[in-house]
């Protein structure tokens, strides 16, 4: 029986669809002012995992992902650059596009835009000036009463006066409360605009994941998700606005991923000590990086460094050399090792259990093959891939993944040269055998004599 730990509540629960077989989840976005960085990725792979493995539960699941393409950050930029705003967002969408594609990420059902939803974002508006929980500043723009709202603070588990504002909530004069939020702001000179009932203007950030969310999935849905950096301000306020709005639960299971740390901080770009996707993708693969993300459960802080990385690159190949050379096969059925995979995994999506289990499998396919019992191993060896395949692993050609790299090697060389090593063994030339192995060693190329005949990976 699957739990997930409720942010809201602070406990593990078991979890129960609002439809039976059917699972709505939305998951904060980006807001697409620069290349996405590590951090930001470390939360989107985790809630692609859970979507992986609620598909392979056999729910049916809509996982809806935004984009923020209209922000202070975004507008900024653009005025730095001397472009349209629209142009910032098209480019860094499509590179968010590209480096999430390199890790294996899963394209969402729903990936909507706050520009495609001003009408909502308007008509939620109204309806929280006409319950009551809004008002019209003195300088136009439209703020949230958050002491309307008795409920307030429960997401974050602190009492509403020792709530600090701040965190994208602007603190200024024509506010009620410090803690009030911006809904709808007026336009200054230059800045994109869209017609409303208060002037033109643009929405705040918060109501557009109202917006958008309930406007797909509906007023209430299963799950949503984002890092522990949105429990507040953000989710606080959505939970405001959309309940005062609606009138009904907003979302039945808050789940937020930990922080991607560098040097005990968190790794973010206010505080400028962050990677981008990009720039670790210059020197990793994607799946190696996907790996360092996953491996950890997700509420879990997870520390960068050079041998975290490098950790993951030798967890993966072990992984591979285990899959290396097997033949295909169907995979075993009514296995103790996916028995555990899916207790560890139903236990809150307990990723590193369920990693500590595929190595027992990857050391069992090692077993039977050292028995020779191919047929064995390689159907616990399609079982590992398809259990991998649901962390997003695994899923590269092992001869592919061992021998690739962001140099280039001279394949049809090292080819060769195992050709002329082998006919020198054959000959007995040990000589000559062992000069061949140094070479490759100095090529960075490792290899494996084996029943099947000499493979190779780099080194």
């Amino acid at each position: 029986m699957l739990k997930i730990y409720n942010s809201l509540t602070q406990n593990k629960e078991l979890f129960t669809p609002l439809q039976t077989g059917k699972i709505n989840i939305y998951v904060c976005g980006p807001t697409v002012y620069d290349y996405c960085h590590m951090g930001n990725a470390r939360s989107f792979a985790a809630f692609d995992v859970v979507v992986r493995y609620l598909r392979y539960r056999g729910y049916e699941v809509t996982y809806t992902r935004n984009i923020t393409d209209i922000d202070d950050k975004i507008i900024n930029r653009a005025n730095e650059n001397k472009e349209p705003f629209m142009a910032v967002v098209e480019r860094f969408t499509q590179a968010m596009h590209e480096d999430l594609a390199q890790l294996k990420l899963l394209i969402p059902d729903h990936e909507p835009r706050a520009t495609e939803f001003i009408a909502p974002i308007i008509a939620m508006i109204e309806t929280l000036l006409k319950n009551g929980y809004a008002y019209v500043a003195q300088n136009g723009d439209v703020y949230y009463d958050v002491r309307k709202f008795k409920d307030y603070g429960l997401l974050a588990h602190r009492d509403i006066d020792k709530l600090e504002s701040g965190a994208r909530v602007d603190i200024v004069d024509v506010k009620h409360d410090p803690l009030d939020f911006v809904l709808w702001k007026l336009a200054k000179p230059g800045e994109p605009k869209w017609e409303s009932p208060w002037g033109e203007g643009r929405p705040g950030w918060h109501i557009e994941c109202s917006a958008m969310s309930t406007g797909l999935l509906g007023e209430s849905f299963d799950i949503h998700g984002g890092g522990k950096d949105l429990i507040f301000p953000h989710h606080e306020n959505e939970i405001a606005q959309s309940e005062a709005a609606t009138g009904k639960k907003f979302v039945n299971v808050w789940m937020h991923a930990g922080y991607l740390q560098i040097e005990k901080e968190k790794m973010s770009k206010s505080l400028g000590n962050f990677f981008t996707v990009r720039d670790l993708l210059a020197k990793y693969s994607g799946e190696v990086l996907r790996y360092f993300l996953v491996v950890s459960h997700y509420r879990s802080s997870l520390h960068y460094s050079e041998d975290a990385i490098k950790q993951a690159e030798n967890s993966l190949t072990r992984f591979y050399i285990a899959l290396r050379s097997l033949p295909d096969a169907k995979p075993i059925k009514n296995s103790e090792f996916e028995a555990k995979f899916i207790e560890a995994m139903d236990d809150d999506f307990n990723s590193p259990i369920a990693v500590s289990v595929l190595f027992d499998l990857a050391h069992e396919i090692q077993r039977l093959r050292d028995k020779n019992d191919l047929a064995t191993a390689a159907a616990h060896g399609a079982l590992l891939k398809n259990l991998a395949g649901v962390l997003g692993l695994l899923q590269t050609d092992p001869e592919q993944f061992l021998q690739a790299g962001k140099d280039e090697l001279d394949v049809s060389k090292i080819e060769a040269l195992i050709v002329a090593r082998n006919k020198a063994r054959q000959e007995k030339n040990w000589a000559e055998a062992d000069r061949i192995r140094q070479e490759l060693v100095g090529m960075k190329v490792v290899l494996e004599d084996g029943a099947q005949g000499t493979t190779w990976k780099r080194g």
